[in-house]
């Protein structure tokens, strides 16, 4: 439609009182500020998410390993199971190798022979070592008189390995606590010999 087979006469808005002025929407020239200002913050906030990656990748790579994470697992792991709650393959030849029950010791032969040799030349010595003996239960003990070369002090003499409780037997209940293996001065069984008094 051309302004001529405009029906309406003029109003304000078609004769406007300044006819220079501007018509429609006029913005204002833009500052220098508001054109430069992307291009200064972008290359800020660029170096800033930089430096924060750098930063959160360095310290993933610092971070301390988890305890035991170099550790041999072949060796620390634990024994394990089967589905069935039994002792592996594994786990069964380290309990047999393991000794179950410790060997018992020896015990004293209450009836071995035991001779008890007065060699200090101290009146019923032998005797009264003898009683004691007995009084341990003992029950072949004999007293005599020393005839060899006597040791340097009283001593249990005892004949074979075996015999060792025996011997450790006695000698205790004498308060003595030289215990010797020789088979010559033992004889058949356990020898006595004294060369001092017996302790109180």
């Amino acid at each position: 439609m051309s302004k001529a087979d405009y029906p309406y006469p003029d109003d304000e808005f078609d004769a406007p009182p300044d006819p220079t002025s501007p018509r429609g929407v006029h913005r204002a020239p833009r500052s220098a500020w508001s054109r430069w200002w992307p291009f200064l913050v972008i290359p800020v906030i660029a170096v800033a998410v930089a430096y924060g990656a750098v930063t959160y990748v360095s310290r993933g790579n610092d971070a301390p390993a988890a305890p035991g994470a170099n550790e041999d697992t072949t060796t620390s792991a634990a024994p394990t199971k089967g589905a069935t709650g039994k002792p592996t393959d594994s786990e069964s030849d380290e309990a047999s190798a393991e000794p179950t029950e410790t060997e018992d010791a020896p015990e004293a032969n209450l009836s071995a022979p035991v001779v008890v040799y007065n060699a200090a030349g101290i009146q019923g010595l032998a005797a009264t070592a003898a009683g004691k003996v007995e009084a341990a239960g003992f029950t072949n003990v004999t007293a005599d008189n020393f005839g060899g070369t006597a040791p340097a002090t009283s001593t249990v003499f005892y004949a074979t390995d075996a015999d060792k409780a025996t011997a450790d037997l006695v000698a205790s209940s004498l308060g003595l606590t030289t215990v010797v293996l020789d088979a010559a001065q033992a004889a058949d069984g356990i020898s006595v010999v004294l060369t001092q008094a017996l302790p109180s």
